[in-house]
């Protein structure tokens, strides 16, 4: 049996300005090298058959950190999305920005519409960054937005598969597996609904050196995984089963 590959690989991208200070190098050439390791690693993962993955880029409590090292985070995705439409189409990839956008600069804010509409129909991977992103305000927005549209009866009413639709990742899969670089252990408020039942890898490796061969560790890692979604193991071996040609 070939090994159990995720569906929804979720990366906390960890590790860059660590990586550029042991370098002796500006924390916004970390900031580079990271972006620059993006590109080899969403390859990879629709080679392997991986149907979506999220890329944590910038949280909500990021806007904490330096002026000036938060003005080239945003230049630098600003340049991300000028520059890798053509190669996202390419390789059959969607584009989505995920989180409140209200905060950025109306060029920017014009540069995720536009990457979106140009890769909207692409079918082979689903690209989520999360941008200005928090798990609860996720679960928030979500709850608002629903209220908003169908009324607060609705909000009384509401179990969790009609709170799914909401949520900034829409129509995605649940987060089978979160992969941390870096070394440290948390999710630091990184979709907190969609993983509830995700498996969690994490490695000392650095965002920047994190390569082809380390996500094949962690794919190696989580196919030895047991999942049982609060069960006994039956609710797997069913899915299994259902998924094989023999149980079609």
């Amino acid at each position: 049996m070939a090994p159990e590959v995720p569906k929804h690989v979720a990366f906390i991208m960890d590790g860059n300005r660590r990586w550029a200070r042991a370098r002796m190098l500006p924390v916004v050439a970390g900031h580079a090298a990271g972006a620059k390791r993006v590109r080899g690693i969403v390859q990879a993962c629709a080679e392997r058959g991986i149907s979506h993955v999220t890329l944590f880029a910038f949280s909500t409590e990021n806007w904490q950190r330096p002026l000036e090292e938060v003005a080239r985070l945003m230049q630098l995705f600003e340049r991300y999305l000028r520059s890798q439409i053509d190669d996202l189409n390419a390789n059959g990839v969607r584009l989505r920005i995920i989180g409140d956008r209200k905060r950025f600069s109306p060029v920017l804010q014009s540069l995720i519409e536009q990457a979106e509409q140009a890769t909207a129909d692409n079918d082979r991977l689903t690209l989520m960054v999360a941008a200005n992103y928090g798990g609860r305000w996720d679960v928030l927005q979500a709850v608002r937005r629903l209220a908003g549209e169908r009324g607060i009866e609705a909000v009384l009413e509401l179990d969790e598969a009609a709170l799914q639709p909401w949520l900034s990742t829409g129509d995605a899969p649940p987060v089978d597996l979160v992969v941390r670089t870096g070394g440290e252990c948390r999710i630091s408020n990184f979709l907190l609904w969609q993983a509830a039942y995700a498996e969690l890898y994490f490695t000392e490796v650095l965002w920047p050196d994190f390569g082809v061969r380390q996500l094949d560790e962690a794919l190696r890692w989580y196919a030895r995984r047991e999942r049982r979604f609060g069960g006994d193991g039956t609710v797997r071996e069913r899915l299994r089963a259902a998924a094989s040609p023999a149980g079609a």
